[in-house]
């Protein structure tokens, strides 16, 4: 089955190229476009994505408002990919926690527009750069060292999130743990319920705001 897509965006030229784009690819299908935010939550219910392709700055109703809004009301809500100008932007970093599973930068390539549709569709695998780990480390809260504190994670789980921030996959894990991929899948289930994080992007924004992860310390590889 194709990997389906929701274009959201207020500049009709964005969407149309990447629709071309994404539409050359036999495995992408874009099933759905919108002009801003406050139209996305009747086109996931009626098109049902497994990726919705967001602008974060809508004049409507922004990314944000718009990931807050379908992850609140959708049931078995799609993933959800921002797309941005300016990746250091604290309204990408505010998407992402609301509940964005990873950003586009509109000046990317073609074939980066397709691998982080196709990452994000996985959701095995993280889109989260530098710019953004150095803004996550700078909004640390109580809240989030309360959880990381609750958690309580084993030394592994701990482990597994510190290779989580640094975008690893599964198997990626697993060879760097020398363990294999379905005690990985199990670890990483483990952390996720013990943060209450919807994904691997919650996760690793909660390592970073609770001071268990530092700027420069989770770099990709």
């Amino acid at each position: 089955m194709p990997i389906t897509v929701l274009l959201v965006d207020d500049d009709a030229l964005v969407r149309a190229g990447l629709r071309a784009i994404l539409e050359a690819q036999p495995d992408i299908e874009v099933v759905g476009e919108a002009a801003d935010g406050a139209a996305v939550i009747p086109l996931v219910a009626r098109t049902r994505p497994d990726v919705v392709a967001m602008d974060v700055r809508m004049p409507l109703m922004d990314g944000i408002e718009a990931t807050r809004a379908v992850l609140r009301t959708v049931p078995d809500p799609p993933r959800i990919l921002v797309i941005t100008t300016f990746e250091e932007d604290e309204y990408v970093y505010g998407a992402l926690r609301a509940g964005a599973d990873g950003f586009l930068l509109k000046r990317a390539r073609p074939a980066e527009i397709v691998h982080a549709v196709r990452i994000v569709a996985e959701g095995e695998s993280l889109l989260f750069p530098p710019k953004l780990r150095s803004l996550a480390a700078a909004h640390g809260n109580e809240t989030a060292r309360r959880t990381l504190e609750r958690a309580a994670l084993t030394e592994r789980e701990g482990q597994v999130l510190r290779f989580l921030a640094r975008g690893l996959t599964n198997a990626e894990i697993a060879a760097a743990l020398h363990l294999g991929t379905e005690t990985v899948k199990t670890h990483v289930s483990a952390v996720l319920a013990k943060l209450g994080a919807r994904d691997r992007v919650q996760a690793v924004i909660t390592a970073y705001e609770s001071g268990f992860i530092t700027a420069g310390a989770g770099e990709p590889r």
